[in-house]
């Protein structure tokens, strides 16, 4: 039975009975492993340069570790054939071979799986991966900012004055690529939308990152791309301030090998707390 863990990086695998036939000839070039006669819990067909062995390919990606910025050659020793022991509704092939997961892990916390794939005992090249898995990997490699909350006034917002609302940070396209043997493929996440929850019960959203409020501006002019303006006070609310949230929301887009696509969106998330008071204007009509 093969359990993959993402959260707790815990990847549990049956390993594959011994197999009959010959052992692949990619064995030799992707280290040497003999997976199909001795199966043990350190078989597994590296699918990197024959000129770089497994330990090597792991201090690639451990911290610390100074890679340029085209780390392909690393991308690609870090993923591995590791057999499993899978039963497919279809039936077991009549060839002697074995079933095999694609394991990317380039920091060595978050494995990434693809697969099973049969791997015939005969086989003369290595076990393949389409851009499309490929492209997984560059997704669960983006590293997208968090948003960070900013606002005019500065301190307490005051009711029936606009609120300016943007983001000092956490509004910038990420890229990410991972390579395979024959295959590279870049992701990219781009910011489309942020949605703003105002803790007053309304919500704002927004198509830019927002536009900061400059010293000399007109206090009482509202945001011209991104803002609110409260009606009540804070007072009540717990600290008394209102929770404010802003959700940033990208497209992931990815393309390699003479092929592209979409995954499902991301988002980012960042908080804050508004203070938000009465304004209280004072008319002694020219009493003393």
């Amino acid at each position: 039975m093969l359990t993959i863990e993402r959260a707790g990086v815990a990847v549990n695998l049956a390993l594959i009975v011994v197999f009959a036939g010959s052992v692949p000839a990619f064995a030799d070039i992707y280290g040497n492993v003999d997976c199909f006669q001795s199966p043990t819990p350190d078989c597994q067909l590296d699918a990197g340069s024959s000129g770089q062995d497994g330990d090597q390919a792991d201090d690639a990606h451990k911290p610390g570790h100074s890679g340029s910025e085209d780390d392909s050659t690393a991308g690609e020793s870090a993923c591995r054939h590791v057999p499993v022991d899978y039963q497919p509704s279809t039936g077991q092939p009549q060839e002697p071979g074995g079933w095999f997961i694609v394991l990317c892990s380039p920091d060595g916390k978050d494995p990434d799986s693809h697969g099973p794939v049969w791997v015939p005992a005969n086989a003369d090249s290595p076990p393949t991966m389409t851009p499309a898995q490929v492209a997984l990997i560059a997704r669960k490699r983006l590293r997208l900012p968090a948003p960070s909350i900013a606002a005019s006034p500065f301190g307490n917002q005051l009711v029936h004055l606009p609120t300016w609302l943007w983001l000092s940070d956490g509004w910038v396209p990420s890229t990410a690529t991972a390579s395979v043997p024959g295959v590279s493929v870049t992701a990219v996440a781009e910011p489309t939308s942020a949605t703003w929850s105002m803790g007053d019960g309304s919500s704002v959203t927004c198509v830019a990152p927002g536009t900061p409020f400059l010293a000399g501006s007109d206090p009482k002019a509202p945001s011209p791309d991104c803002g609110h303006t409260y009606r009540t006070s804070s007072a009540g609310q717990v600290g008394q301030a209102f929770p404010v949230s802003v959700t940033v929301h990208w497209t992931v887009t990815w393309a390699g090998a003479g092929q592209s696509g979409t995954f499902p969106n991301l988002t980012t998330t960042g908080n804050a707390a508004f203070r938000v008071a009465e304004s209280q204007a004072l008319n002694n009509n020219g009493r003393g």
